[in-house]
């Protein structure tokens, strides 16, 4: 069978027009009826349970439970043919239903599988009702802006209707993490709320209970922080997809940046360099200031007589419409499309871009946004950070990445000022390889050793990433191409001598492929503290590529969710959603080389105690492709949220393909470990965080334990165009 991996344009153009992380298996790539059923998927150590299903083309996303088991989550990019209000996008809750935290899923009836128009065509409930507190685009901020919708310095919306142009997703249209940050109690205080767009976005909304314990949204005050000038002043964000309410209380935002692959798949630096051309290999970093930036997939299928997945191209569409949001002056761009008149006055820098950024001081009147820059940079799809406040994991999603470990030199919010957060960053190894081959995930767990990549401070990392402020698309072409100066008309035979020199050699106005080998050379004969000073930059700014050059595990194909319990101590656990479990998993491209499953795989590993996990073992196993509706109705199917209820149960959330199920809705199952340690102590985790939001109501640290996430239907003509243009590519080639 052809790598799935290469078979998924399908699914990611489909991702780009929704502006979402959209599952990747298609009808033509997953699973058939002629491959060996995997042992074990499904399968589930514990029980799930199904609580939810969401409204026809939207995904289960941004779940959070308050302390009074009020669950809430975001109806993201429904189909615009449902029927009303399930057909514009929002955040709800379920009213007159709490979860009980008993640690069992005796607390609701299991909800059944939607069979009718009307049930797949809404948001249902095994109990409760489905109640909008805000929808997409609703008139905030004293009615001079719209919920969702970015602006540019002048106060003009940044979409289609205003400009010209590529955009990636609908303003408003994708709703994704939330976090409540209290300030009187449980029930009155801020609601953050994620925007899966570029130029990206998080809104606040006040939000407190009237009498009947109904949440109610102060939409008059409410605030896309996005158009705040500290925003502005940090760049602002591309995709903030899902994130976690930190230990100190405060909302931590995640940009899943795809346009970050240098390298395509699970080549590295050094297959271009043994090839002597980045033919095949190269992918969307190096084309982020082309003019045009994503129309290089169509250009290299015109170029060349093979062409080949730029991976992420489909990410960096739209990234003048972040130049327009930095202030540039608009070009003359198509209707339907980006013309290759180049932006030559601001531009984004890239290196600004694929961070986990903390709301400081959520309460104030504009929350002061921080970067951690010295994470590393990736696709984040969310963080979690450890009861020791040091450690934090985190997980990048799409093909071929990987699951990352940062630990700081001394609690994160001892700091006066996040910028001096020091630590170190590491990438994942596996190292029972052998061990796990051709067995099936159901059967082996993932053991794991962790390289360290580099350490540095926020503040260092940020210094070299200002060395490429100021690049524009007009260095792309003159840097690569002798044919165009500063004025010239820009014409495809100069735009194609750039595209082809970028290819052969990279980039040069920014890290250099000879830079990453330089670092990885000196990483192997010395280690990652003796490298050049100049080099230090490359595994916090090239993170992918710099992880693969030592030899590292970048092979996990769609790392969603990360989480853990509250608190959680030594013994508990943290959750790891694998969406899919298949492509460089389980070719022999990869360190896994597992039997494949396409609905993925829910990991829990034990925290040691110096707050390390090394063990991945699976804890649920959704179903193969070719599973029929009486396996894959009721089964988990490829998990992206997951979120720890302060009892140890798990909300598992899907951003599913169909497969063979009888319905194509996304569900939220509930999973229960049914064992004293999965589950954790639900009475006192309760007490330990009351007191500790009772410290945060301000939005402050409790310093006294310092030490201590396609309805095709929604498509656009033009986004419908490029959706068949890519299905009919030639998948055998890539």
């Amino acid at each position: 069978m052809v790598d799935f991996t290469r078979r998924k344009l399908l699914s990611t153009s489909a991702a780009a027009a929704l502006g979402a992380s959209v599952s990747g298996v298609s009808a033509a790539a997953a699973q058939t009826n002629d491959d060996p059923a995997t042992t074990g998927a499904p399968s589930v150590n514990g029980s799930l349970k199904r609580f939810s299903t969401t409204a026809l083309g939207a995904e289960v996303t941004g779940p959070f439970v308050f302390d009074d088991g009020l669950l809430l989550y975001s109806l993201q990019h429904p189909s615009r043919d449902n029927a009303e209000p399930f057909d514009t996008a929002g955040i709800g809750y379920f009213s007159g239903f709490q979860f009980e935290f008993d640690g069992t899923n005796e607390d609701f009836e299991e909800l059944s599988t939607p069979t009718t128009n009307d049930e797949q065509a809404r948001i249902r409930g095994s109990d409760g009702q489905f109640e909008f507190i805000a929808q997409e685009r609703d008139q905030i901020n004293g009615g001079d802006e719209q919920l969702g919708v970015v602006q540019t310095p002048d106060g003009r919306n940044i979409d289609r209707e205003e400009f010209n142009g590529t955009q990636y997703a609908a303003p408003g249209f994708n709703p994704d993490c939330n976090q409540f940050v209290p300030t009187e109690g449980d029930g009155e205080g801020y609601l953050f709320t994620n925007w899966e767009n570029s130029p990206g976005n998080v809104t606040r909304i006040p939000i407190s209970r009237d009498d009947d314990g109904e949440v109610v949204a102060d939409l008059e005050n409410a605030q896309n922080l996005a158009n705040t000038d500290p925003m502005r002043e940090l760049g602002g964000t591309r995709i903030n997809c899902y994130g976690d309410r930190s230990p100190w209380g405060t909302m931590l935002s995640s940009e899943e940046h795809y346009g970050h692959t240098r390298v395509s798949l699970t080549a590295t630096v050094s297959d271009i360099e043994a090839k002597g051309t980045g033919k095949g290999i190269r992918a969307a970093n190096d084309f982020w200031n082309r003019p045009n930036p994503n129309g290089i997939q169509a250009a290299v299928n015109d170029y060349y007589e093979n062409g080949w997945y730029i991976q992420g191209y489909w990410n960096i569409v739209g990234v003048e419409f972040l130049a327009y949001y930095l202030g540039a002056d608009p070009v003359d761009q198509g209707d339907d499309g980006n013309t290759i008149e180049p932006i030559g006055d601001v531009y984004p820098n890239p290196y600004r871009y694929g961070y986990h950024i903390d709301f400081r001081e959520p309460t104030a009147d504009t929350p002061q946004p921080v970067k951690y820059y010295v994470m590393g940079r990736a696709a984040w799809e969310s963080p979690d950070v450890q009861h020791d406040r040091k450690t934090v994991y985190s997980c990048s999603d799409g093909d071929s990445k990987g699951i990352y470990k940062f630990v700081a030199d001394r609690p994160i919010d001892s700091y006066d000022d996040p910028m001096d957060v020091a630590g170190t960053l590491y990438a994942p190894l596996l190292t029972n390889s052998e061990a796990a081959a051709k067995n099936s995930p159901a059967e082996v767990a993932l053991e794991i050793e962790w390289l360290e990549l580099g350490t540095a401070s926020n503040r260092e990392v940020e210094s070299w990433i200002t060395d490429y402020d100021g690049i524009t698309q007009t260095d792309y072409l003159e840097t690569h191409t002798d044919e165009w100066t500063a004025g010239d008309e820009v014409t495809d035979a100069v735009l194609e001598a750039a595209d082809r020199t970028v290819v052969e050699s990279g980039n040069r106005d920014y890290i250099t492929d000879e830079e990453i080998l330089e670092w990885a050379d000196q990483y192997e004969a010395n280690g990652p503290d003796s490298v050049d000073e100049a080099l230090r930059r490359v595994p916090f700014l090239e993170t992918r590529a710099a992880a693969k050059e030592i030899g590292a595990s970048i092979e996990f194909n769609k790392a969603e969710g990360v989480d853990s319990e509250d608190g959680a101590t030594p013994g508990e656990y943290v959750y790891f959603g694998i969406s899919e479990f298949n492509g460089d998993l389980s070719n022999d491209a990869g360190d896994a080389r597992m039997e494949r499953v396409d609905g993925g795989v829910v990991y829990r590993a034990e925290l040691e105690p110096d707050y390390n996990v090394s063990t991945l073992d699976p804890v649920i196993v959704g179903p193969d492709g070719s599973d029929p509706a009486d396996v894959a109705d009721d089964a988990l199917v490829n998990v992206d949220n997951v979120y720890v209820m302060q009892d140890g149960r798990v909300l598992c959330c899907e951003d599913a393909d169909q497969f063979g199920r009888s319905y194509s809705n996304d569900c939220l199952y509930v999973y229960d470990p049914e064992d004293e340690r999965g589950r954790g102590d639900g009475q006192s985790k309760q007490s330990d965080r009351s007191t500790a939001e009772s410290d945060q109501r301000a939005g402050e640290p409790p310093y006294d334990n310092l030490n201590d996430r396609v309805a095709e239907s929604s498509l656009s003509a033009e986004e419908k165009s490029m959706f068949d243009e890519l299905a009919a590519m030639n998948r055998d080639e890539l």
